[in-house]
């Protein structure tokens, strides 16, 4: 992965990383619904691991590599809501809705404003 320029690496991480995350702060709605909330919380835990294993590192790839603090943070904004919208519709069977336009639209002008020169 050392070949590829460094935001692909850093937000290709980020990207995976939230997958694991998404499942471990929502997952458990749908699929531990009937067990305490003791056991979701370790399972979500267990999962979340993952989520830092790759977190950590790409987040690390990106700011050795020259993407600011800022420019993580809003990057891993967009790349949650990208992950998010297909979760919910998909996995927890939420409608789509016009507002998850409206909000990636935001975003996409925080991008905008904080990877400008």
């Amino acid at each position: 992965m050392n070949s590829l320029p460094v935001p692909v690496q850093t937000f290709a991480l980020l990207a995976l990383s939230n997958l694991f995350m998404t499942f471990a702060w929502y997952g458990h709605l749908k699929s531990l619904g009937g067990k305490p909330w003791i056991v979701a919380a370790l399972i979500s835990w267990g999962i979340a691991l993952f989520e830092y294993l790759l977190q950590v590192p790409a987040n690390r790839i990106g700011y050795a590599g020259g993407l600011s603090l800022a420019q993580l943070k809003i990057g891993q904004e967009v790349i949650t809501l990208a992950i998010f919208v297909p979760f919910a519709v998909f996995y927890m069977d939420q409608p789509l809705k016009l507002d998850y336009l409206w909000a990636g639209l935001c975003l996409v002008g925080a991008v905008y404003f904080i990877f400008r020169s």
